[in-house]
């Protein structure tokens, strides 16, 4: 069992005359406890590499028990900014 998470971006990054091609957040799973590190240090998914690329910060906005499955599971609900404290204003909902 590892950790998903939820990176929020300080701002969206993508195409701004396409809507659908935005983004201000990342999915991703933690199986060894050293996987936001690596994202951090911007060796690990490529979106998060851009961010950092272009100065825009972001956040660990939420944590959940859970394996890729549960992160497959999110990603496939196309909808991160639904389980987003940040975007929500208030506490993380749980999303399984």
């Amino acid at each position: 069992m590892g950790t998903v998470y939820l990176l929020h971006f300080l701002e969206p990054i993508g195409n701004p005359s396409n809507p659908r091609a935005m983004a201000q957040h990342y999915i991703g799973v933690d199986q060894t406890g050293k996987r936001i590190e690596v994202q951090t240090a911007g060796a690990g998914a490529r979106i998060v590499a851009a961010v950092q690329a272009k100065g825009i910060g972001f956040v660990v906005a939420a944590t959940w028990p859970g394996d890729r499955g549960l992160e497959r599971r999110l990603k496939n609900r196309k909808c991160a900014p639904r389980f987003c404290p940040v975007c929500r204003g208030g506490e993380a909902s749980d999303p399984a």
